[in-house]
Order: structure tokens, then C-alpha cells, then sequence
């Protein structure tokens, strides 16, 4: 019987728009492995204990040197080791047909990156963690390349496939996609065992470390604005992000479990006018608030994704997502008709 083991990468298309071009001129980074000779996406292996959008930032700073925060997801290619590296790399599914037992496959996550400013990167580096700079062994030359020579440089046809689905979503203007973090509190001590009013009820150790967890996956996105319902579980969910990057916090009084019990109206215009922020300031924002509150805002998020699969991800269902987790979603359109063309799921690897 063939045992078939999986090694897991993670890697990006690091896009700018052309300098002095009009709007729209993209440039792709490519990178050159003197090991195979070919020219690829920045990509590698996961590290002990990290997530694929972990990696993918990781490793595309490692090899091109630049600082990147993720957007939207592109895809994952699949193909047996044994071809890493060759001209002629073969589907996966087609080479285990023939392939023989313990075949070893590598599986990679793609998604779209931006470069982020220096600045920008040095606040999210004690939440992130370190990111080391590829020797020459490894990556011999990195080139910013139009889509077109890009198509013509890449030696693989699967880096060609990803490059596709990155035009697709060019199609879609993700490039112009601003990124908004839904946070849901760590876990909370339980209301019955809880002495003190709600709104002082805090999050529990396991909680505390899910929240220091999930910090290393939203500083995968970079964010620049923190903000969060005032009640004690969801503040001290976001402080630990605030503490690392030397961010503020701001108080969303609309986002509290009695505002929105009293008022689901406003509660959904003080979310909405976060999202109307975003589009107009370009600032990645990060929003953490409370069970019912998610439920609420999930109505309306709905009706703004662009297709049904993405409307699915929205669980109808309470508890809609689990505690210290959140939703990355990424909006296209003006502040008046947004449209919500990517939702991932974040979750924080606690160990």
C-alpha cells in the first residue's frame, strides 16, 4: 500500500504598480534558484508549529528582500517532490497514478502580497517575529517583471497556473482591495462563574494565550488600526497586538453586546463607517467584538460578497466563528457600494 506524505509550503505573487505607469501597470517579483536554475515565486517549506499565510509572508520577505503583508488568496498547487525544480513539472494527481509508494508530494498556498514600508514592517516585527534574508546559495537574483515577461520567465507551468488566477483576480480589482480583520474575543471566563458585572469579565489564560497566538497571524495582514468594542474580554483580546506594535486602541461603543441588543442599526453604521474608512484611507483595520454583535454584522456582510461561496463563509449558525479567531476580508468599491471579493479564515496556532 503506497503511504503518500505531504510537505507544505506557502508562498506569494509580490505585486506593485509599475513606477510612472498609468494605474493599473502591474510588476511581479520573480526569483531565480541557482539549486534548479529556474525562475519562481518566492516560496518554502512551513516551519514547526507555523501557518501557510505565516510562511507566505516569511518566505517572500526572506527571498526578495522586501516587506509584505498579504491579501488575497490565490490558490494551491500540488505536484510530487521528486519534480522540484524540473522544466517539465507534473500535476500531482496525474503522477500518483503511476507513481510508486511512499511518493512525497509538496503542496503550496498562494496568495497576492504588497510591499509595506519599513515603518510599517518594524511595528509588526515583535508580533510577527524574525525574517532572514535568503543567502546566494539559495536566491541568486530577484527581477520585478511585467505580467507578460513574467509569463515568458517562469520555467514552471504550475507557477504559470498561479499567475493566472493572480490575473483573474486582477480582473476583479483585488489590487485595489483594502483589508478588514474581524476579531472575535479570546475565550471569556464563564457568565455563570463570573462574579462582576459583563462588561468586566475577562479573558480567560487559555484565552490570553489564543489572543498572543492570534497576533501572529493578523500581523501577517500588517494592520494599521486597532479597534474594538470597549468591554473588558474584547479590549484585553486586542492590547496584547497594541502592546507589540505601539498601536492605540479605539473604543467602539456601538459594538458592545447591550448596544447592539438595544440598537442593531447603529451597531451595523459604526461597522460600516470602519469599512468606509478603509476604502477611503487605504488602512488595514482590525475590529474585535462580541458573539451576538458578529451574528448581527454577518447579515449585512452577505449581501456585499461577490459570489455565493463567499457568502457561505459567513456562518448563519451562532456561534458564527470560534472564540480568538477572525476573518480577513478583503473590499473593492467606493465607500458607498463596497463588495467583499475575499473572506479567509485566521486562526492562531497555540502550542
Amino acid at each position: 500500500m503506497s503511504k503518500r506524505r505531504i510537505v507544505e509550503a506557502a508562498g506569494g505573487i509580490l505585486y506593485r504598480t509599475r513606477e510612472g505607469a498609468p494605474d493599473g501597470d502591474i510588476e511581479v517579483c520573480v526569483v531565480h534558484r541557482p539549486k534548479y536554475d529556474d525562475w519562481s515565486w518566492p516560496k518554502g517549506k512551513l516551519e514547526l508549529n507555523e501557518s501557510h499565510r505565516h510562511a507566505a509572508v516569511r518566505e517572500i520577505g526572506e527571498e526578495t528582500g522586501c516587506h509584505v503583508a498579504l491579501g488575497p488568496f490565490l490558490g494551491e498547487v500540488e505536484y510530487p517532490l521528486a519534480d522540484e525544480g524540473r522544466k517539465k513539472r507534473h500535476a500531482s494527481a496525474q503522477a500518483n497514478r503511476n507513481g510508486s509508494a511512499d511518493m512525497q508530494t509538496k503542496h503550496v498556498a498562494y496568495w497576492m502580497a504588497t510591499v509595506i514600508s519599513d515603518t510599517r514592517a518594524r511595528r509588526m516585527a515583535t508580533a510577527f517575529g524574525p525574517v532572514h534574508r535568503a543567502d546566494a546559495g539559495e536566491i541568486s537574483d530577484v527581477r520585478w517583471l511585467t505580467i507578460a515577461e513574467a509569463r515568458k520567465r517562469l520555467t514552471h507551468s504550475t507557477d504559470k497556473d498561479v499567475l493566472a488566477w493572480f490575473v483573474d483576480r486582477l480582473q476583479e480589482d483585488a489590487h485595489h482591495a483594502r483589508t478588514v480583520l474581524l476579531v472575535r474575543h479570546a475565550k471569556a471566563e464563564p457568565r455563570k462563574l463570573w462574579k462582576g458585572t459583563d462588561p468586566a469579565r475577562p479573558i480567560t489564560p487559555k484565552g490570553a494565550a489564543a489572543a498572543y497566538a492570534l497576533d501572529r497571524e493578523l500581523a501577517c495582514y500588517a494592520p494599521e488600526r486597532l479597534t474594538t468594542s470597549p468591554w473588558i474580554r474584547c479590549q484585553q483580546t486586542m492590547q496584547m497586538l497594541a502592546w507589540q506594535t505601539g498601536l492605540p486602541v479605539e473604543l467602539i461603543p456601538e459594538l458592545t453586546e447591550d448596544a447592539f441588543a438595544a440598537d442593531p442599526a447603529a451597531a451595523w453604521a459604526a461597522f460600516r463607517a470602519q469599512i468606509a474608512e478603509a476604502l477611503t484611507s487605504g488602512a488595514t483595520t482590525a475590529i474585535c467584538m462580541h458573539r451576538p454583535v458578529i451574528g448581527g454584522i454577518f447579515e449585512h456582510l452577505r449581501p456585499l460578497c461577490s459570489c455565493k461561496s463567499l457568502t457561505k463563509r459567513l456562518i448563519a449558525k451562532s456561534p458564527y466563528m470560534p472564540t480568538g479567531n477572525a476573518l480577513a476580508l478583503f473590499i473593492t468599491g467606493s465607500p458607498e457600494d463596497p463588495r467583499i471579493i475575499d473572506i479567509q479564515k485566521v486562526a492562531p496556532i497555540v502550542y
